[in-house]
């Protein structure tokens, strides 16, 4: 029964952080092109094409490989881990298009972004997965996916209206706040992923990472 308790407090509190993180990009989902056209010097949709193009491709380039690498890790902790750092990689992003002017600004960014992404979803993906309740696995992922397609198209609209009435500034600032209030809300787990604040950062082995080439071939 504890297991079980422990399983869903884990699996709300990702669910909680998706819906902070997914609500952020939500604001800027429909915004964006827009920017891009308006704000910043010789952007033209060949730009906007671009710097969409950059982040799926780094995104998917690197998903599968961090994917392998954390699925060789024992420890929960480096899920953990690659979660928040990715979470907080990406809250960046928004305050960077603050001071964005040029195309290869927001290339740099979109690069950023998408190792961001690769390593959230690689994370997030084997946490819940792990954590997920036995007998109700659509339901859960099922309940995600409502959770985030709700709060996205609703600050879709909200995003619209912020950069209607006060502009793009607030609305990057705004989901900047959101971005950072995803990873801050994965603390509260701080009990329930084994080994991460035994001894504070130091304890996550990102070695474990590189070690199982090592292991591999001594077993060979």
């Amino acid at each position: 029964m504890k297991k079980k308790n422990i399983s869903s407090k884990v699996i709300s509190y990702l669910i909680y952080s998706d819906v902070f993180f997914w609500s952020a990009w939500g604001l800027l989902g429909p915004i964006f092109p827009i920017f891009i056209i308006n704000n910043i010097q010789g952007g033209t949709p060949l730009v906007v094409g671009i710097a969409s193009a950059i982040f799926l491709i780094v995104r998917s380039l690197l998903r599968v490989p961090l994917g392998i690498l954390l699925d060789k890790c024992i420890s929960e902790k480096d899920d953990y881990f690659v979660l928040v750092v990715g979470l907080f990689i990406t809250a960046l992003i928004p305050f960077g298009y603050v001071i964005s002017t040029l195309p290869w600004h927001l290339y740099f960014l979109q690069t950023i972004y998408g190792i961001g992404m690769a390593l959230i979803m690689a994370g997030w993906s084997a946490i819940f997965t792990r954590h997920i309740e036995k007998g109700k696995e659509s339901t859960q992922w099922g309940i995600d996916s409502m959770a985030v397609g709700l709060s996205a198209g609703i600050m879709g609209v909200v995003g619209g209206w912020l950069v209607t009435e006060y502009g793009f500034n607030l609305v990057f600032v705004i989901a900047g706040i959101l971005g950072v209030l995803s990873s801050i809300i994965l603390f509260g787990l701080r009990n329930n992923i084994k080994g991460v604040f035994d001894n504070g950062i130091n304890n996550i082995d990102l070695k474990n990472i590189f070690d199982w080439r090592e292991k591999e071939r001594g077993s060979k």
